[in-house]
């Protein structure tokens, strides 16, 4: 408690408005604003120089004097935060993004003790299993990708000596080649909002010699990976919480998130856990029309092919009927297409749904298609340099300049990115000085993807209440898990979802880092967690070893 004593050393001073300007408690002094009669409502009246109290019998003078300096202290902590998570945007409220959720925040945490004390939990390492980020688990990037931006970006060394022995020829030529394109050979300039135009020639040449069917560089919108350009179409599709857009369960959070951020609501379409995450036309129709009975104008519909987290690869019969339904419904058909270098199993293979919908005699008149493409997944794995791109069609010159609008808000997308996805959509061919060593890298990353992908699927298909189904293509498996009904109670108790109780028990035991399922969507009921296939060969034995003793042991404690 204050002293008595300390009482003759406060003094007030009035503005002329009535509201207190200083607090002086010798020698220090505080300034602050304070209304004079919301002092006078906590038993405090002042006079211009004199303060007088009027207290009640059953306070203290010294309880009186704290209860004013914490009113003061309050009134300063609100007036210096101005924004509070009541004031937010709620839609940012609303999205979430699991796959860096709070298991990898606890991870993370995790990580830093490991850091500073090694012993402190029962394992030496954080194994990264929750996310499409292959050279964070040292993947290597290709050399012939990385001598091209290296060269682009230090052009004065093209020319010297040395650079001839430290580079394949036809590096050189390919960015002298690029060089050119860009205005002031600069990569550090902007470029065009949609991209630099040589760069767009050479994607549209890649894409028509994967689909077979012509492609205009106008079509193309080069992004910042492709993430952004899903935010450009919600923000260009959704106008209000009626309008909503057909997506996958599971999904890719993605998705929920942008639908959540722009005012949209999310139309479900459940896969068929048990035809391999098949994708029914019946379900669409089915979520379409239930949509429909509650006011909901459904604009779109999101297909990700190879799918993210389910791993299915569909076959080109059940995408001509998705293709069908989008014209039938007026849809605009939204092609997450990221994971097409991606498949491990010989009966399947990956058909754009441009080249589906061309091969059905479609063209724009037809159906407003959307495909995105990303150089951060395939082989190549470049995340953290935010390339790829959109090819839109189907658009009538209005709606194209809006979507040009949006994308010049963001003036460009990088160079660096640019530059990598017209490599991916045009690395070398045979006879060219790299070629060898670039289908040597290529085809040994993808090979081990589709081993890795294989011993992860058996190992948990061996584990008591796990089925998975097969790894067709992508980079994750998503196997369902039957927990127990003690296990199932302890997580109410928690307070979480079971499945990320599962998860959060696995982290604790392993210091495997997956992701919770109810984070992608499942059926009411079911639980699953997303793993990746990512971790290097070597390291899959260790992963599985740790994931079998830590299940048996969560399934023995929880049993009964």
């Amino acid at each position: 408690m204050l002293p008595l004593c300390l009482i003759l050393l406060f003094d007030f001073d009035f503005a002329d408005t009535g509201i207190i300007k200083r607090f002086k408690w010798a020698p220090y002094t505080v300034t602050f604003p304070f209304p004079r009669r919301s002092v006078q409502s906590h038993f405090f009246i002042f006079s211009k120089k004199n303060l007088i109290f009027n207290l009640s019998l059953s306070l203290s003078l010294s309880l009186y004097l704290r209860f004013f300096l914490s009113l003061h202290l309050s009134s300063n902590s609100m007036a210096s935060t101005p924004i509070t998570i009541d004031t937010i945007n709620p839609k940012v409220l609303e999205c979430e993004y699991a796959v860096r959720g709070e298991i990898v925040i606890l991870a993370q945490k995790i990580q830093e003790e490991l850091k500073n004390n090694p012993n402190s939990h029962p394992f030496d390492e954080i194994l990264y299993c929750n996310i499409g980020n292959p050279q964070s688990l040292s993947q290597q990037p290709i050399t012939f990708f990385r001598e091209v931006l290296a060269l682009c970006d230090h052009p004065a060394i093209l020319g010297k000596s040395e650079t001839r022995v430290l580079f394949s020829g036809d590096s050189i030529k390919r960015a002298s080649q690029i060089l050119d394109q860009i205005p002031g050979r600069a990569t550090g300039a902007y470029s065009h909002s949609q991209g630099i135009k040589g760069l767009r020639d050479t994607i549209a040449a890649g894409i028509e010699a994967r689909d077979g069917f012509p492609v205009d560089p106008n079509d193309l919108f080069l992004t910042d990976g492709a993430s952004p350009a899903v935010h450009m179409m919600m923000q260009l599709l959704i106008r209000s919480k009626k309008d909503g857009i057909l997506c996958p369960i599971p999904q890719y959070p993605l998705y929920s998130a942008s639908i959540a951020l722009h005012g949209g609501t999310l139309v479900p379409y459940y896969l068929d856990e048990a035809a391999g995450w098949g994708m029914e036309v019946s379900e669409l129709q089915k979520q379409l029309e239930s949509a429909k009975s509650k006011g909901i104008i459904v604009r779109a519909l999101v297909v990700i092919n190879p799918g993210n987290p389910t791993g299915q690869v569909l076959a080109e019969k059940n995408q001509k009927e998705i293709v069908d339904f989008c014209k039938r419904e007026g849809l605009v058909l939204l092609a997450d297409e990221v994971y097409q270098e991606n498949v491990y199993v010989p009966d399947k293979q990956f058909h754009s749904f441009k080249e589906v919908a061309r091969s059905m005699g479609y063209g724009d008149k037809d159906i407003a298609l959307v495909s995105f493409q990303s150089v951060s997944k395939g082989y190549y794995g470049e995340c953290g340099k935010r390339g790829g791109y959109m090819e839109i069609t189907g658009f009538s010159p209005e709606i194209r300049e809006q979507i040009y609008k949006l994308a010049s808000v963001n003036l460009c997308s990088n160079i660096s990115g640019q530059i990598l996805a017209s490599l991916v959509m045009n690395p070398p061919k045979v006879g060219d000085e790299s070629y060898d060593s670039y289908f040597a890298e290529k085809n040994a990353i993808l090979s081990s993807l589709a081993r890795r992908a294989q011993k992860l699927e058996d190992a948990f298909n061996g584990l008591e209440g796990v089925s998975c189904n097969r790894a067709e293509g992508a980079m994750y498996l998503f196997p369902r898990i039957v927990l127990p009904n003690k296990a199932l109670e302890a997580a109410k108790e928690a307070k979480t979802a079971p499945d990320a109780f599962y998860a959060r028990r696995l982290l604790n035991a392993t210091g495997i880092v997956v992701v919770p399922g109810s984070g992608f969507g499942q059926v009411d009921g079911t639980w699953h967690i997303r793993c990746t296939i990512l971790p290097q060969e070597d390291r899959i034995s260790a992963i599985i070893t740790r994931l079998t003793k830590f299940h048996t042991e969560f399934m023995d404690e929880f049993r009964g």
